[in-house]
């Protein structure tokens, strides 16, 4: 497979599981949020890099970040429809993602105590 086609196929395929999430958010919002919640992406990527031809070290470095990374995202999604009942989609959306950043700071300075480097 070409270099462009390969790039074509990875981003229709990528792309194409974000729409089918948000169109069975549309039908089901357990389900479409059971969906979401999986870490397809996450496991797309890692299948791209293996694909691409990345070291195993890359690839298992991806994993390892992943998972320190969606620790401090947590907060924002018991936050966000707190805030959207009081405020509009944009300035919850807004506040939620201040939390997580703030939250992801704290969290580098914690983890790095037990020698975890996030930045």
């Amino acid at each position: 497979m070409g270099s462009f086609s390969f790039l074509a196929t990875k981003y229709l395929l990528t792309a194409g599981l974000v729409v089918l999430i948000s169109e069975v958010a549309k039908v089901s919002g357990k389900f479409g949020a059971l969906i979401a919640a999986l870490p397809l992406v996450t496991v797309l990527v890692l299948i791209w890099l293996h694909v691409e031809g990345q070291s195993v070290e890359r690839i298992s470095n991806h994993a390892w970040y992943t998972f320190w990374y969606v620790i401090p995202t947590l907060p924002m999604f018991l936050v966000f429809p707190y805030l959207m009942n009081r405020f509009s989609f944009w300035m919850a959306l807004g506040a939620s993602a201040l939390l997580t950043l703030i939250s992801f700071g704290l969290f580098a300075l914690l983890v790095r105590e037990i020698g975890v480097e996030l930045w």
